[in-house]
């Protein structure tokens, strides 16, 4: 759950930090207050794309943090390992995000820098948002089989029947390639042997390459190695060397000691160093014999680089590039050889693969057909509540002649709000207001099967009003008894429904309009619901107070 948020020059807010509790919280305020700055602070945090136009005008930083605890965290931390990100800290995912005018913009996560790919892959586990536009979504098929799927506990079996499609598709494709494809002549047959020849003649490996650059390098800088080397040598036991001078600082030593036997070691060191200095400049002087190599070595050596460069160019500048070619060319001649055999095994694989995906079809409609009863008869009984007293919801599954990526069945919801009307697709039939409070009875619904830990609703309230108001209030808190709820609302019944009740408000101060976000206590509740029913001063307050009482 979120815990804890801080915002600073977001839009028109300058600053505010916000304690947030489990449950059903209510954002309320003003048209035109600033309430979207929440919005747009939990977006900026959840993976949205952003630009400077959201810094407050004069200022040059944006930032957003936030603490969320998870009391069971291994489902985030794993995802946190896949991305190479710290793991929650006693459950506490601490996430942070800012966006300078003139710097780029910064992501961390756990304290550490992550990309938005990452911050996105995180958002949808822990944050999901419903907002106006979000019951448009019900018209399409594609989205309804989405929350079939989910109702039906279908979401990773789904995933793993998409996987396992795409290769049977894959197979398809590369049966059809070679179907259709050409024979190679018998010169075509040579060309690719010579290419296996000259990649051979290198013998490519890791290890071989990293020894032939060595050795490539030496040889070619022979002239200047052997020089170095007996410079070296020289300079260590030659004439005038530093072997030499080190034979008259013995001599001192011995008569040192000779006046004073307590010197003794001093005098085995140095005839130590004699010795491994000796020894040091032979080793340096044997290097030059090393590097003189043998005319016929280099000319081998240099024309199987000359080679490997060629091959790195031609197929992709790697090792595992060249050997991932030389196993093309490879199977290109021995499906040659027997093209109808290979053939012949690709398509037993192919009809293997897609015999495992009708079975997986089937355990996946067989879900929804199930799930599809008893999500329909839910969520028709929530619509009741919510002011349709006859109406009808139906889900539809109907079977696909061909398999594709979902399956072999897909789904419509059909609807009818009045008695006597016949079940039409939600787009045929539904208006905004009727389609925002199917979309909310799913979500309830849906709350028993979906594991997002925060929900968020951006009005989803609008377009209903009366008693109907008193119900999506009701079945705001009834979502929040499993999952934490935020939801910004014009109406006073799903305002006064919440456990805590935030008030977005905007002031003119020294010339510049600024927005603020603050927790209301009870006295304050009872004034903000009163606003909001209007009316009679009076009345409206004692109605706010039989609201939250």
């Amino acid at each position: 759950m979120l815990q804890h948020i801080r915002i600073k020059n977001l839009a028109l807010l300058e600053e505010v930090t916000l304690e947030f509790e489990s449950g059903f919280t209510s954002v309320t305020g003003e048209t035109g207050a600033g309430k979207s700055v929440l919005l747009g602070a939990l977006g900026l945090l959840s993976g949205a794309r952003t630009d400077k136009s959201m810094i407050r005008q004069g200022q040059d930083l944006l930032e957003v943090e936030a603490a969320l605890y998870f009391a069971e965290s291994q489902m985030i931390d794993r995802l946190l390992d896949n991305a190479g990100l710290p793991a929650c800290e006693d459950g506490v995912l601490l996430l942070q995000r800012s966006v300078h005018r003139t710097k780029i913009p910064r992501i961390q996560i756990n304290g550490q820098m992550a990309t938005l790919a990452q911050l996105q892959a995180l958002g949808e586990s822990w944050i999901d948002f419903h907002g106006p536009g979000e019951p448009q979504k019900l018209f399409q098929e594609k989205r309804q089989l989405e929350m079939l799927d989910t109702y039906a506990g279908n979401t990773t079996a789904g995933l793993r029947f998409a996987e396992q499609y795409a290769d049977w598709r894959s197979a398809l494709r590369e049966i059809e390639a070679l179907e259709t494809g050409e024979r190679l002549d018998a010169d075509e047959l040579e060309f690719v042997r010579q290419q296996i020849k000259r990649i051979d003649a290198v013998e490519v490996s890791e290890e071989s390459i990293e020894e032939l650059e060595r050795d490539y390098t030496r040889m070619s800088s022979a002239q200047e190695l052997v020089g170095l080397a007996n410079a070296c040598a020289e300079g260590l036991i030659g004439e005038q060397s530093i072997n030499d001078q080190l034979a008259a600082v013995l001599l001192r030593l011995e008569e040192l000691v000779e006046l004073d036997e307590g010197s003794q070691p001093l005098l085995e060191r140095a005839r130590s160093l004699q010795l491994e200095l000796q020894d040091l400049g032979e080793e340096v002087g044997h290097l030059a014999d090393d590097y003189d190599f043998d005319s016929e070595a280099i000319e081998a050596a240099t024309e199987r680089m000359s080679l490997w460069q060629e091959l790195r160019r031609k197929y992709g500048g790697s090792v595992a590039a060249v050997l991932s070619k030389r196993e093309e060319l490879a199977q290109k001649i021995a499906i040659q050889g027997d093209l109808d055999g290979v053939l012949n095994q690709k398509r037993k694989a192919a009809a293997a693969l897609e015999a495992e995906l009708r079975k997986q079809a089937l355990k996946l409609t067989t879900a929804r057909k199930k799930a599809a009863k008893t999500l329909a008869q839910k969520a028709a009984d929530l619509l009741q509540a919510l002011g349709f007293k006859k109406a009808r919801l139906e889900i539809q599954l109907i079977a696909d002649s061909k398999l594709h990526e979902h399956g072999d069945s897909h789904c419509r919801f059909l609807f009818a709000p009045n008695a006597g009307q016949d079940l039409q697709p939600l787009n045929k039939i539904a208006s905004s207001g009727e389609t925002a409070r199917v979309m909310l009875a799913l979500k309830t619904v849906l709350a028993e099967a979906d594991a997002t830990p925060l929900l968020v609703f951006d009005e989803v309230d609008a377009n209903v009003g009366g008693e109907t108001a008193h119900a999506v209030g009701e079945r705001m808190r009834q979502i929040a008894d499993q999952r934490q709820v935020l939801c910004i609302t014009h109406l006073a019944p799903v305002a006064a429904a919440a456990q805590t009740h935030y008030v977005v408000s905007k002031a003119v101060i020294d010339g510049r309009t600024e927005s603020n976000i603050q927790r209301l206590a009870a006295n304050d509740r009872i004034e903000e619901i009163a606003r909001m029913l209007g009316g009679k001063v009076g009345a409206a307050r004692k109605h706010a107070e039989e609201l939250l009482g």
